[in-house]
């Protein structure tokens, strides 16, 4: 992925969830067959008709962006403060659209004094205005990954790493075809790995559930999904290296000195406020599992590392970039999606766990019984699910761009103008839950996206640095892993319901996602 936030362990005690049974959808309308199974016969949510914007004005009138940045320091800590606790982050941003009646209004974000020196921001919450932050010809990337400050690059081994890269810099286009070449060589071998790996976490989780009553998804989850891509993508399983099972606390540390500046761990409020969002975690302290790391992407991505030495980049930078990449990006995004996924799947009932199971089952087993690219193209329901999990929680929900020239910025009601040099900030959930693009935003409605109609709202599918409908290069930042992503979370819901008529769960928080606990797990039965 492009770029991501790893979850961290649940910090809050975690709650019970009521099943939600879902509404029967519009089967003959969408190619889902009827199913005939001993569950409840309520029906799962309908695909409510596309919501898509009337054609637009050229009569908006021009407004002066609101809001305001308080006073220097005290308006930056004062607003970090709500961010983080007084509000919270959803309720930071809804009331400040109310007070300015905009989706698009000025304010500062985290982390603010001492870490960033400039926090203050134009922020753009609307699906419309949003894509702006796509257009490099428009808005640099140049050091922004994480939004208003830059992680030391010593926790990078002293290089800028790829997202932190703008495509105007020559290295930009040599890295990201790196990755283009490593996703492209190993691509047959995702799909058996996935297999074989996730096989593996299925049981475990049964063991355990057997054993406690419950199965903590999320650590087993965390080892499979590291063990996945050191299999997948070089051919090493990490678990039979020096690393051990060790990958992804190494990981999770190491993340947590990057990103410490905009996370919530659950610490007192004044003491958390000050050790971790005023001032830098020393890099040194987390030197040593850096090194272990990286020792496993020098020594197994021998391969990709040829082709760097080939196009001018040092074997040395080129790890680099693979352990970003790989852990940063790739872990980090199947840390957060999955356990969302399963959530989102849960809540909404028996009902669709059985038309999941149907759909997925039928066309393996027209395929010759294997999961196969061409298996999962007969399968809308599912792969609706995965966008309607991408678009309702997005892995990546901060995005930034710096304006190169003074620019026009359109919401559905208003044009406002962008200096040249302002930072533009944008809050993609708000995007991706526009109530004047989706009908019922803020519901998981698995079958959105199924059908002609349903597939013209992909384009407001953004999760990936990009409209859902457009394509990564290395002149653009969208994400050199988009379609590998949807493909594994695709092949998580797969094999998931090739095993599993049902289940259920408990949701709880952690720093920046959720934490599955899984209570019930139904053996497939047909």
């Amino acid at each position: 992925m492009g770029s991501t936030s790893l979850a961290f362990p649940s910090l809050q005690p975690q709650f019970r969830l009521s099943r939600k049974p879902s509404n029967r959808s519009n089967r003959r309308r969408h190619g889902v067959l009827p199913i005939s199974a001993s569950v409840s016969e309520k029906p799962s949510v309908p695909a409510p008709p596309p919501k898509v914007p009337p054609t637009e004005s050229t009569k908006l009138p021009t407004r002066q962006i609101p809001g305001n940045y308080g006073l220097p320091f005290i308006g930056p800590i004062q607003d970090r403060l709500d961010y983080f606790y007084n509000q919270g982050r959803d309720e930071y941003f809804k009331s400040r659209v109310q007070k300015y009646q905009s989706t698009v209004f000025r304010t500062n974000m985290p982390p603010g004094p001492f870490i960033a020196s400039d926090p203050r921001v134009i922020v753009l919450l609307d699906g419309k205005s949003f894509p702006v932050l796509f257009d490099v010809s428009k808005v640099e990337k140049k050091d922004l990954f994480t939004g208003t400050f830059m992680p030391s690059t010593e926790l990078t081994g002293g290089y800028r790493i790829l997202s932190y890269l703008d495509p105007s810099e020559p290295k930009h286009a040599k890295l990201k075809s790196l990755l283009f070449f490593m996703l492209k060589t190993r691509r047959d071998k995702v799909i058996p790995e996935f297999h074989s790996t996730y096989t593996e976490l299925f049981e475990s989780l049964e063991s355990e559930l057997a054993a406690k009553g419950k199965s903590n998804f999320g650590d087993a989850n965390d080892q499979a999904a590291f063990n996945f891509l050191g299999r997948a993508l070089y051919g090493t399983n990490p678990a039979e290296t020096k690393l051990g099972s060790d990958g992804p606390k190494l990981v999770q540390k190491w993340v947590l000195f990057n990103l410490h500046p905009i996370l919530v761990l659950g610490l007192p409020k004044l003491v958390e406020d000050l050790v971790i969002h005023s001032f830098r975690l020393p890099p040194f302290l987390v030197k040593s599992d850096y090194q272990r790391l990286y020792d496993y992407f020098y020594e197994a991505g021998g391969y990709v590392l040829d082709e760097a030495e080939k196009s001018g980049i040092s074997r040395e930078e080129a790890s680099h970039n693979l352990l970003f990449a790989t852990c940063f990006n790739s872990f980090g995004g199947m840390k957060i999606l999955f356990p969302n996924i399963l959530k989102s799947i849960g809540r909404s009932g028996v009902k669709l766990h059985t038309e999941l199971a149907q759909e997925i089952r039928t066309a393996v087993r027209s395929n010759g019984g294997k999961v196969t690219m061409a298996a999962m193209e007969q399968m809308p329901l599912m792969k609706s699910v995965v966008y309607e999990a991408l678009r309702i929680d997005p892995p990546v929900p901060l995005q930034y761009g710096k304006a190169k020239k003074d620019l026009v910025i359109e919401s559905h009601d208003a044009v406002f103008k962008v200096k040249e040099g302002e930072m533009i900030f944008g809050f993609q959930p708000f995007a991706t839950r526009d109530p004047k693009i989706f009908d019922r935003p803020d519901e998981f409605v698995p079958n959105r996206f199924v059908g002609e109609e349903g597939e013209t709202l992909l384009k407001h599918v953004l999760w990936s640095n990009g409209p859902e409908t457009e394509t990564p290069t290395v002149g653009n930042k969208q994400c050199a892993g988009k379609d590998f992503v949807v493909l594994v979370a695709r092949l998580f819901v797969v094999e998931f319901f090739l095993r599993y008529d049902s289940f259920e769960i408990e949701v709880g928080t952690s720093a920046l996602g959720v934490a599955i606990t899984l209570t019930s797990l139904k053996r497939a039965s047909f």
